[in-house]
């Protein structure tokens, strides 16, 4: 699995099905973010059989076939959402268009797991809002800073467990490489993909809502700059905020595309837990210039300081919680609120954000 480029960074875990052969089949609309490989990895591993794929780039659909051999490329997206066999639509389209999509998918009975960022507006918000309300289908976020990392997973354990006590603040780092010339035109448009804090802020939002237990959330304090990419003006390649949640605790995040060539992930994504009875460092995807591999916990309690190296040990249950949510009608792997909540303070915090540095 290659970890120099985020934007196709999948992981991949051991296979623990949770339903029985082709009783959960899904299919893949819009390949424009790579993530939609690590989505359908995290659902076939679960269990999930993958059916479709649809797609406006023969080349893209050719990889996607070649990846997941025996997957059939629909002439039309109708071909996917009329047929009755499929359960679940997972998209990694622009941006811009996840939240329509949603929309057609649930109005066809099927339930909808988005790349993130899941939408792009508060209006789609307010849209996706009352088709779930109408429909009682599911709009499901792949926020997979937290849901596709075995660190993060489990530090979310740790806290349930009562290892550092409450959780008083979140503090997340998401810097990522922006490998320029990969980059499609709609990366560089805010419309399209919604800006910094909305894009890949909203990983580190939901992350927050997590760890401190929060119901609600408001944003305090927002920033968003231009420092290094002046030939796409409109882009944003830094940004943070901070938030109070309901329950008091606060968090800080940073976001921004400034990931050196030298280091060897796409980004040196880490998060800092403070409660009143420890603390928790996660280094994720690699531990700088001691360890390439990823998934490290650095925990210091009242009886000492501990690393736990936790990487292939603790999988990714998001995807079959998912998968059991959709086939009983439950909300295991993520609540429908914190899932649209993320989002609605992403975008929030977007839209009221200081520009800086040229913006």
């Amino acid at each position: 699995m290659q970890k120099a480029d985020g934007m196709n960074y999948a992981p991949r875990g051991k296979a623990n099905a949770v339903c029985r052969p082709g009783e959960f089949r899904f299919a893949a609309v819009g390949l424009d973010h790579g993530h939609i490989y690590g989505m359908c990895n995290g659902l076939i591993e679960a269990g999930g059989e993958l059916t479709w794929v649809v797609d406006s780039d023969p080349q893209r659909i050719a990889s996607f076939c070649a990846t997941y051999p025996g997957v059939n490329a629909a002439r039309a997206e109708a071909e996917v959402l009329e047929d009755p066999s499929v359960r679940l639509i997972a998209s990694a389209a622009i941006p811009c268009e996840r939240g329509p999509l949603g929309l057609r998918v649930m109005d066809h009975g099927k339930d909808y797991f988005a790349d993130k960022p899941p939408l792009s507006s508060l209006d789609q918000l307010d849209a996706a809002r009352k088709k779930v309300a109408e429909t009682r289908r599911i709009y499901a976020a792949y926020y997979s800073e937290r849901v596709h990392v075995e660190a993060a997973v489990k530090a979310g354990d740790l806290i349930h467990q009562g290892a550092i006590g409450r959780v008083v603040q979140v503090i997340g780092l998401g810097p990522h490489r922006l490998n320029a010339p990969t980059r499609p035109p709609w990366f560089w448009d805010p419309a399209q993909y919604g800006g910094i804090l909305v894009d890949i802020g909203c990983h580190q939002i939901e992350q927050f809502l997590h760890y401190a237990g929060a119901n609600d959330a408001r944003v305090l304090h927002s920033m968003v700059g231009n420092y290094h990419n002046r030939n796409h003006p409109d882009f944003q390649d830094f940004g943070d905020a901070t938030l109070v949640a309901d329950n008091g605790a606060t968090g800080y995040f940073r976001v921004d595309w400034f990931t050196p060539a030298g280091l060897g992930a796409w980004g040196d994504g880490r998060t800092m837990i403070l409660g009143t009875d420890g603390y928790i460092e996660l280094r994720k995807y690699l531990d700088v210039a001691r360890d390439a591999t990823g998934d490290h916990i650095y925990l210091v309690d009242h009886q000492g300081e501990h690393h736990l190296p936790v990487h292939g040990t603790i999988g990714f249950p998001y995807f079959g919680q998912l998968i059991l949510d959709c086939l009983h009608r439950t909300e295991e792997a993520m609540s429908q609120r914190q899932t649209f909540l993320a989002i609605e303070l992403a975008l929030k915090a977007q839209a009221q954000a200081v520009k800086v540095a040229g913006c």
